[in-house]
């Protein structure tokens, strides 16, 4: 049987792509076993009248390993 866990992380970058790729990068580097990203909310962040970078809220599903007795 498998078992899959949820969470929620933040993540930015230059482009909404990049915002999230960086969410799985930087998530796989403690998390193994992603399966899948779903993006929740996305913002643009504006400085000087100007969108400069991307930020996305996002859920990481991943399956746990069985743990061997």
């Amino acid at each position: 049987m498998s078992l899959a866990k949820v969470i929620e992380v933040i993540a930015e970058g230059k482009s909404m792509e990049e915002a999230i790729s960086n969410t799985v990068k930087q998530a796989s580097k403690t998390v193994h076993n992603i399966r899948s990203v779903y993006c929740e909310n996305m913002q643009g962040i504006v400085e000087n009248n100007k969108v400069v970078k991307f930020r996305v809220n996002a859920k990481i599903t991943f399956v746990l390993e069985d743990q061997k007795a």
